[in-house]
């Protein structure tokens, strides 16, 4: 790792094979935490290549314990964090939304690292036992259209990292990773990122992996569709940047999707919205990423239609019913 850290304080970069080869030694406990902290800290201070995130993201695949769920067509609901900007959990409810309307959904989340809430606090909070079984998972995916997938029972090899994470308190490449480690390996994916520049790092992983997927990017830094500013939305079939016009809603204010002060509070926030009791600026914010998340399914249908698709999932009950499932099975 010596080596290493050296050519990277010296502005060099890694090769794909060597970004594999290293993330491959911290599954094998080959660095002390100051030099995992020290790796972790270089992406900070520039930006990550093409071939280096790659890299990354090929041995995390290879070291994951894998999720098969018999040819199942499913879809990904995953921010990468790190924005900074404290919203309720949008993908996570609109995974819930996705779910109810009728589509097959495979979450993979984690506990909130830069956030006071990630997916698996709240979930967590609410009764939800974590599970790597994959015949629960399935049984799961069957009664309640999701799953859930807790991100370090499928990366046990990583362990170490997570308390430097926690303790550094600011996003990584990991966040950049967590989307694209799914252990189902989904073939539909609604992908926020927290920069432009890694919504083009992410188009050119994902134009390999065989996968309908939407990467947004909110324009005002949001890692989601935040209906607060215009949203670059890059898919298979292009690029384009929509307004909340375009989903048929008013622009908001960013106080009015705030996630809270602590996991509890979070909770709350995400109980209300999913009983039918929220705002009518978070309703729509998580029915806007639900309805990209549906488009994923359904690219001929248009944006409008497919946000009718979430407001009936969240408003008839059915996504609420798909939460109540899970948390019992």
């Amino acid at each position: 790792m010596k080596a290493i850290l050296a050519r990277l304080f010296d502005h060099q970069t890694l090769s794909e094979n060597e970004a594999y080869e290293t993330l491959n030694q911290f599954s094998q406990g080959a660095f002390n935490a100051s030099q995992m902290a020290s790796f972790l800290t270089v992406y900070n201070m520039r930006d990550i290549t093409n071939e280096e995130l790659a890299g990354f993201r090929n041995a995390l695949i290879d070291l994951c314990i894998k999720v098969d769920l018999g040819g199942e067509e499913t879809v990904d609901l995953c921010g990468t964090g790190g924005d900074g900007k404290h919203t309720f959990n949008i993908s996570t409810l609109a995974s819930f939304i996705v779910a109810g309307a009728g589509y097959k959904v495979t979450k993979h989340g984690n506990y909130g690292v830069s956030s006071i809430s990630g997916s698996s606090n709240v979930l967590e909070h609410l009764g939800y036992t974590f599970t790597n079984d994959t015949d629960v998972l399935k049984k799961q995916l069957e009664k309640s259209g999701i799953c859930f997938m807790h991100a370090p029972l499928f990366h046990p090899a990583l362990k170490g990292v997570g308390p430097i994470r926690r303790e550094l308190g600011m996003k990584t490449f990991f966040n950049m990773l967590g989307p694209l480690v799914n252990p189902a390996q989904p073939k539909q994916q609604l992908v926020g990122v927290f920069n432009l520049k890694l919504s083009n790092l992410y188009k050119f992983l994902h134009e390999s992996l065989e996968k309908s997927y939407a990467i947004v990017y909110g324009m005002d830094g949001f890692d989601e569709v935040s209906l607060t500013d215009h949203v670059k939305v890059i898919t298979n079939r292009g690029t384009t940047v929509l307004s909340p016009d375009d989903f048929g809603y008013d622009k908001i204010q960013l106080g009015e999707i705030s996630g809270g002060s602590s996991i509890g509070e979070a909770a709350e926030i995400f109980q209300k919205i999913i009983q039918g009791q929220g705002t009518k600026s978070q309703n729509n914010v998580v029915c806007a990423n639900a309805a990209l998340a549906i488009k994923c399914f359904e690219p001929e249908t248009s944006l409008l239609d497919c946000v009718a698709k979430a407001e009936e999932s969240l408003f008839s009950g059915k996504a609420k019913a798909s939460l109540t499932n899970l948390l019992s099975n």
